[in-house]
């Protein structure tokens, strides 16, 4: 496929391997068993109500940045990190917060989870999954600078994942 730059790209090239192991990532997690070394059954019951308001937000925070970040870049949405030929750099709506809220919105459901349940194998996995996001962001903002000049800017006025924090 050739890009606006008339660029050839083989397999691999457009970050089809990341898009593989974010997959596998994903569907690891999901499978990941609970584990709670601190908590027993009785004491997870009488959390349970807490468990869920703490956890919430962040489940909030993972639909609206999912709904809002795929509504606005549907034009441009592609399941690889490398841009559609005919992108336009999105600024607006909830990429106006943070720089990548598709990424941001797996984050944040993972971050739901994990609080909900207190376990331990899932904030390892989300810690996992933070590190590769963050490295599969850094791919796609290397192309994305390539064909935007002026991303290097945005990505200075705007976070990567978290609102006012990362």
């Amino acid at each position: 496929m050739a890009g606006d730059t008339g660029e050839k790209r083989g397999f691999g090239q457009r970050g089809e391997i990341l898009v593989a192991i974010q997959f596998a990532l994903m569907i690891g997690f999901a499978l990941l068993p609970v584990w709670q070394p601190f908590m027993g059954a009785d004491a997870m019951d009488a959390s349970g109500a807490l468990r869920g308001w703490l956890a919430a937000p962040f489940a909030v925070l993972a639909l609206i940045f999912g709904a809002f970040g795929s509504v606005h870049i549907r034009d441009y949405l592609t399941p690889l990190p490398y841009p559609v030929d005919h992108n336009q750099l999105v600024q607006h709506g909830v990429y106006a917060m943070v720089r990548h809220p598709l990424y941001a919105s797996l984050l944040f459901a993972g971050a739901a989870w994990t609080v909900f349940n207190l376990s331990l194998s899932h904030l390892l996995g989300l810690v996992v999954a933070f590190l590769f996001f963050n490295y599969k962001a850094g791919k796609e903002e290397a192309w994305l600078t390539e064909r935007h000049p002026e991303y290097s800017d945005y990505a200075q006025r705007v976070k990567k994942f978290i609102p006012f924090v990362y």
